[in-house]
């Protein structure tokens, strides 16, 4: 089976940007694609720094550093990634805007092209259902923030994809120094389905008044072991993004239980997103 040598990534953001640099360490060449050029200004940024703090740790030589930062390319125009062996889409978690995007890249990637999205919620099915015919060669890749650090790719099958598409996804995670999970197509697929509802519930007992925010955290953390508390993964995630992934499991799946917590959507419409915007849960200074 022809190795990946070549990876487009769609989306500068915080996912699509690690998927990009752990392609470039791994020995694969990342095109890092997004509309907006500050966004992959940011991204450029990302990358430099963090193969700098590696090589600071010693856990890369600079060498190393050079040659995966070189691996990467930065366009704002999918068409200029054309020659990719694979394509992944790391957009916002929005059902039409993905079908818009996986259009275009059904229109400008070779026919033997994975068109693979990181999705964390929305059904791999629906997504493929704007592609038509090439349904069988769209999957689900769910990679994990810091996606250079985290192990675990979810691979998701929607009804039509095929062995050979689910395979070569398996081989590349491998490829990228990952470990694949298997979960199938259901809204939230396993780890945002059992994750969700506990950061909810933490948002219920903050505003119910069970405890203080940093309390929730400290009990979770000490008493289940957590390596951090729900309310600070849920500011380091992005509330937008927690909102908007239980907006989607309580749309597919129709329980109550994942509509988000009315404190929850207090903080997302008052812009306090988390660390991306300085505050969220908890004040973490301006941000530029």
């Amino acid at each position: 089976m022809q190795s990946v040598k070549t990876i487009a990534v769609i989306g500068a953001g915080t996912m699509g940007s690690g998927i990009s640099l752990t392609a470039a360490q791994s020995g694969i060449a990342a095109v890092q694609i997004d509309v907006s050029q500050a966004a992959l200004d940011k991204a450029k940024a990302y990358h430099a720094k963090t193969v700098a703090r590696a090589v600071e740790k010693q856990k890369m030589t600079q060498a190393d550093a050079d040659a995966a930062l070189g691996r990467i390319t930065y366009v704002t125009a999918m068409a200029d990634a054309k020659h990719a062996d694979w394509v992944v889409e790391a957009a916002t978690e929005n059902v039409e805007l993905k079908k818009k995007i996986f259009r275009e890249m059904q229109a400008t990637f070779r026919s033997d092209v994975v068109l693979a999205t990181n999705t964390s919620s929305i059904s791999i099915t629906d997504i493929a259902s704007c592609v038509g015919a090439d349904a069988p060669r769209v999957i689900g890749m769910h990679f994990f923030n810091p996606v250079p650090i985290m192990k675990l790719v979810e691979v998701i099958k929607g009804i039509a994809t095929s062995e050979e598409t689910t395979t070569r996804t398996i081989d590349l995670a491998k490829a990228m120094g990952k470990t694949p999970v298997p979960a199938n197509d259901r809204a939230g697929f396993v780890s945002n389905r059992v994750l969700m509802p506990l950061i909810n519930e933490a948002f219920y007992a903050w505003m119910d008044g069970v405890a203080k925010p940093e309390d929730i955290d400290q009990i979770m953390l000490l008493g289940c072991n957590f390596p951090m508390g729900p309310l600070r993964l849920a500011d380091f995630i992005g509330l937008d993004v927690c909102h908007d992934i239980m907006m989607v499991l309580h749309r597919e799946l129709g329980n109550p239980k994942f509509f988000p917590c009315p404190l929850l959507r207090q903080l997302v419409q008052a812009g306090r997103l988390g660390d991306k915007t300085g505050r969220g849960v908890y004040e973490y200074g301006k941000k530029g």
